[in-house]
């Protein structure tokens, strides 16, 4: 079923953590590639911008998540997400490998939209999904040979794709 309000929230979300992760890649890139990411980060700040005001004007609207049992089970995706992705990232700083947390959070946050595909009945977030693991996965070899933090790489590839589907959710959004 097409949920109106949940496509202006994908562009919401998906808009602010593509602002989110074009940040993190201002970690360590090449110089050449500060102000397109910059750029980047502005354009999907707006695209969220876009998404919060349509939830807004929208949010009487239903949502895959009125229902109890699926907000539950979103609750518990999102709170399993939260704490592998942070215990990650402890241990990895911990162990002095720092540079592998981009990766690592990009790799359960990509995990983490499997879980999601039948709160929200959507078969897209498991491209999300594939997607975002892919990108953490090429980070790990692909920072190395340019040069750069994998969080730069991680950064690109993460914010780009989720930009891409903050998109497609405008795009549902206006078409349903």
């Amino acid at each position: 079923m097409d949920y109106i309000r949940d496509y202006a929230m994908y562009a919401s979300i998906f808009g602010m953590f593509s602002f989110v992760w074009f940040g993190w890649a201002q970690e360590r890139p090449r110089s050449s590639w500060r102000p397109y990411l910059g750029i980047a980060s502005g354009i999907a700040l707006l695209v969220c911008l876009l998404g919060v005001y349509l939830s807004i004007t929208n949010w009487s609207e239903p949502s895959a998540l009125n229902d109890g049992a699926t907000f539950t089970t979103y609750l518990i995706t999102v709170y399993i997400e939260f704490f592998l992705a942070g215990l990650g990232a402890f241990l990895l700083i911990r162990k002095k490998q720092s540079d592998f947390v981009a990766p690592w959070i990009a790799f359960i946050v990509g995990i983490h939209f499997v879980g999601l595909v039948s709160v929200f009945d959507d078969p897209a977030l498991y491209v999300l999904a594939a997607l975002l693991v892919a990108a953490a996965i090429i980070a790990v070899y692909l920072a190395p040979r340019l040069q750069v933090a994998r969080s730069a790489v991680t950064g690109i590839g993460s914010g780009t794709i989720l930009f891409c589907f903050a998109i497609l959710g405008l795009i549902r959004f206006f078409s349903v």
